[in-house]
């Protein structure tokens, strides 16, 4: 029996606009440790790697069953492959793997130790079942093939602001998150209709936005109901 020992505080709460992969978008983000796993020794020595292995929870769609054969939005939602050939959340066993950077250690406060990190592709409150340290020499293969998901490098969006859009809604460093979530699209691969308008949730806040073409326009952000 898996038990959580951990879970994610960010400002994504919901599923549409959390990155399709970690480490696309810089988001920052805190590892919390359950009560129980709340000792500092057990984190002796993890400051010094530099990425992080989180083995976590699906935990919004874990009740959702699975399939043999799924369809990936990358492929437009139409063509079927093998979920073990993906990275769809809708699994036999609902469990993500995602590599993460490690920005610092904290161990003051009452919830310490606390863990720092960036690029992380799970929203607010997923369980996380284990931690492990990333291993550039074994872990890392550049030339490995990755079919269908092999382009990293997806076309980038033009962010601009509606008039009415205020800048104080966000701190700076939400700003630069929230543009980075945006510029990747997270709209599915087969949606791409210029007159819908989006929203999705971050910060608190609810972000409503349109896409035409390579823009992207904020139309307005308004605190979350």
């Amino acid at each position: 029996m898996l038990t959580p020992i951990a879970h994610i505080e960010c400002d994504l709460s919901e599923k549409f606009g959390v990155p399709r992969q970690a480490g696309l978008v810089d988001i920052p983000a805190v590892v919390v440790f359950e009560p129980e796993y709340r000792i500092a020794e057990a984190l002796r020595g993890i400051d010094g790697y530099d990425y992080l292995w989180l083995v976590w929870q699906f935990n919004l769609t874990a009740d959702a069953g699975w399939h043999p054969t799924v369809r990936p939005p990358r492929l437009g939602g139409n063509q079927r492959v093998g979920v073990f050939a993906t990275r769809s959340p809708f699994r036999p066993n609902p469990i993500g793997l995602s590599s993460v950077r490690l920005e610092r250690v904290e161990m003051d406060g009452e919830r310490g130790p606390l863990l720092h990190i960036v690029g992380a592709d799970l929203v607010d409150g997923t369980p996380i079942y284990d931690i492990k340290p990333y291993l550039p020499y074994t872990d890392s293969h550049p030339d490995a093939r990755c079919a269908f998901g092999s382009n990293g490098s997806d076309r980038q969006l033009e962010v601009t602001c509606g008039d009415g859009v205020r800048h104080d809604t966000l701190t700076s460093a939400q700003w630069e998150t929230l543009r980075q979530i945006l510029a990747n699209d997270p709209r599915p691969r087969y949606q791409d209709d210029p007159e819908r308008s989006y929203t999705m949730s971050f910060g608190g806040k609810e972000v409503t936005f349109q896409v035409q073409g390579n823009q992207l326009k904020i139309e307005k952000i308004e605190k979350k109901r």
